[in-house]
């Protein structure tokens, strides 16, 4: 019986059957969907594709390069096709080191570092706690670090309260409101949050400032390579399709 002949791809055959096949080796998940007509499509077209990088394999003779034979030949019918992507990724590799610099000194404003605070606190139970604490910091009684040491109910007070830096965003707001209105150095509170009663001394204020290079080229670099990747992608899988699918 004549089988279903889905496309044909450098003289390959491409069948319902090796289709419903690859469908079968997929992922539990993925199998849920092999009755959808948009999804057996999108499996169509990663079979077409898997068999044009390795036609593209062969034909350039990827199979012979050493770096090939170091793998002992193994995955013959894919692997000079990925071959063929990874020499592709390579090029977009080198590319990039060239990029990267550019590209952060014509983006600037988008690698603006917040402004900051570091600060410790004193967490109590109740408005009169704090209160009785702060009184003891005023009075010269106890440091503020001593008394997070003895009083605070937070894990941070075995550390003097230290919260070490945060930014905008990762406090409460009525803590982060408190935090970022105090003087460096001055005790703040009792401020009430959904947490209870605390104390604030803020260590050091730090303005918003743009992030050096070092900071954010990693980032950038790995940003940018995966754009570029993908583009090379469609673009190699576009020209090998119209190379080797029989219309």
């Amino acid at each position: 019986m004549a089988q279903n002949v889905l496309a044909v791809v450098a003289g390959h055959q491409i069948t319902e059957e090796e289709l419903q096949a690859f469908i079968g080796h997929l992922p539990k998940e993925q199998q849920t969907y092999a009755s959808n007509p948009q999804f057996k499509e999108h499996c169509k077209e990663q079979l077409i594709t898997f068999h044009a990088l390795a036609k593209c394999g062969e034909d350039e003779k990827l199979d012979e390069t050493e770096e090939y034979k170091k793998r002992n030949g193994k995955c013959k019918t894919g692997y000079p096709g990925t071959m063929v992507l990874k020499r592709d990724y390579r090029r977009v590799s080198v590319y990039l080191m060239r990029k990267v610099k550019n590209y952060y000194e014509q983006n600037k404003a988008q690698f603006v570092k917040g402004a900051t605070v570091n600060a410790k606190h004193i967490l109590t139970d109740s408005e009169e706690k704090c209160a009785a604490i702060l009184e003891s910091i005023v009075n010269g009684e106890k440091t503020f670090e001593e008394a997070a040491k003895e009083s605070s109910t937070c894990p941070s007070g075995a550390q003097g309260g230290d919260l070490g830096e945060f930014g905008k965003g990762q406090m409460v707001k009525e803590f982060e409101d408190a935090a970022f209105q105090a003087e460096p150095g001055h005790v703040v509170g009792p401020v009430k949050t959904q947490f209870g009663y605390h104390l604030i001394k803020v260590e050091k204020k730090n303005e918003a400032k743009e992030a050096g290079f070092a900071e954010v080229k990693d980032p950038i670099r790995a940003e940018l390579l995966k754009r570029k990747q993908d583009q090379a992608y469609l673009a190699k899988v576009k020209e090998l399709k119209e190379k080797y699918v029989q219309k």
